[in-house]
């Protein structure tokens, strides 16, 4: 079989996996079996001739073939699409970047740079979804995301190490905030000690986010007394005296009432990247003025926290 006998459901299915890292994730959100993924798969690896994924146990790896056919299989993906759009008499999408991003981007920067951008070109039409960074640089791997917002920690290390290397631009680095309740004893100054965080009750994240939340690098195994996936659960916990949490400096002032945000003193300096990111490659217009409004939106915010 030659790879032109590849089929347009087996790109797509290919795509798919790409994207979401794992067989089951795609098989979920195509609406297919497991199985049925598979066998997209394997008959577009016959026609490669070429193994294009890595099986291994926390998922799938695209091999170097892979890239190459998941490169490939976008341009055709889109081109396909704007001619069924054109034959179906809808308007072209030439104007739409597709943006992801991270949780806290939503609260500041993200709705910030939007309304920046409809009021300079209401023409462009910004797709966005929020993700985790590993699915938003899979995605933009995959060609589903034009650019991607993503959160570094130190020591900031490349996002993935795939190749080619992903261009990273560094919007804003600020330092990790404590959120407290306002009738917290730490509330009543204007920043905490690092030594004042002993023995304090966190509000963290589930599962293998437990450690967001929590102050990084205490000297203690940290008493979390709830977890929570969304920012603003977290903050309002806060605010109800449940307990105290991190909290990026993109979401300083979207708090609700009854919260106090300090900076933290003593120990390591906590710093925070967002970065925008996107593929080495020339980018269309529409995404080159997203990524201005978004460079705006970011010094802009900059100077009001």
């Amino acid at each position: 079989m030659a790879f032109t006998d590849a089929s347009l459901t087996a790109l797509r299915v290919f795509r798919e996996v790409a994207e979401r890292g794992t067989l089951t994730a795609a098989a979920a959100a195509l609406g297919y079996t497991q199985s049925a993924v598979s066998r997209q798969i394997a008959s577009l690896e016959r026609a490669a001739g070429t193994p294009l994924l890595e099986r291994r146990h926390d998922g799938v790896r695209l091999t170097s073939a892979g890239h190459i056919v998941v490169r490939r299989a976008a341009t055709v993906i889109d081109q396909v699409d704007a001619t069924a759009r054109e034959l179906a008499g809808l308007p072209d999408e030439h104007g739409t970047v597709r943006l992801g991003w991270f949780a806290s981007a939503g609260a500041g920067l993200l709705p910030r740079a939007l309304a920046a951008l409809c009021r300079t070109h209401p023409a462009i039409t910004v797709i966005t979804r929020e993700g985790s960074t590993p699915a938003l640089v899979r995605a933009l791997r995959a060609g589903t995301l034009d650019l991607a917002l993503l959160a570094s920690a130190p020591p900031f290390r490349p996002p993935d190490t795939e190749t080619p290397a992903l261009e990273l631009q560094t919007l804003t680095e600020r330092s990790l905030l404590l959120a407290v309740p306002a009738t917290h004893p730490l509330a009543r100054g204007d920043f905490a000690d690092v030594a004042d965080l002993h023995g304090q009750r966190w509000i963290a994240g589930p599962g293998e986010d437990r450690v967001l939340g929590v102050w990084p690098g205490l000297d203690e195994r940290p008493d979390v007394a709830h977890t929570a996936r969304d920012w603003l659960a977290k903050l309002h916990l806060v605010a109800a005296g449940c307990g105290i949490t991190t909290v990026p400096a993109a979401l300083a002032r979207a708090v609700p009432a009854g919260v106090r945000v300090l900076p933290v003193r003593g120990g390591p300096q906590e710093q925070r990247r967002i970065l925008l990111a996107r593929l080495p490659q020339p980018l269309p217009e529409p995404a080159v003025r997203l990524a201005a409004a978004l460079r705006a939106a970011a010094i802009e915010t900059d100077t009001l926290v």
